[in-house]
């Protein structure tokens, strides 16, 4: 699992879906696109869209920081981007240990909670917002 920072949150994903994280660079823009697609990029000459996931939650946007990223996920063939604040780990983690998504508040997108000692991370299957 890759995990990572959304403002103060933490949030992971299967690593076998991240195809490669790379920097944060320039974005062209798409006329009509919903307010959390920032636009897209040409990566080695795949044309990839990249998802604002602050956006797409509601949380507030921040300043752009060095460590700021676009995690590039990989859905059956289908490339997409989320900027990401920052990476935080890449663990091993057994299915058996994430716990079941809570009733309220539950999104498709949320598999379930990590619980990592203090810190618990939600983890999420992005193919539900690609």
């Amino acid at each position: 699992m890759v995990t990572f920072l959304l403002g103060s949150e933490e949030y992971g994903v299967d690593v076998m879906d991240v195809r490669e994280i790379v920097d944060l660079t320039d974005v062209t823009k798409l006329a009509n696109a919903p307010s959390h697609v920032e636009g897209v990029i040409d990566l080695r000459g795949s044309i990839v869209p990249i998802v604002s996931l602050k956006k797409r939650f509601g949380l507030p946007d921040s300043a752009v920081e060095e460590s700021n990223c676009i995690a590039v996920m990989d859905f059956a063939g289908v490339l997409t981007g989320f900027v990401i604040d920052e990476v935080t780990d890449v663990i091993r983690v057994a299915r058996g240990d994430i716990l079941p998504p809570l009733e309220v508040g539950s999104e498709p997108w949320m598999e379930g909670i990590l619980s990592l000692g203090p810190r618990l991370v939600v983890v999420m299957n992005l193919k539900h917002l690609a």
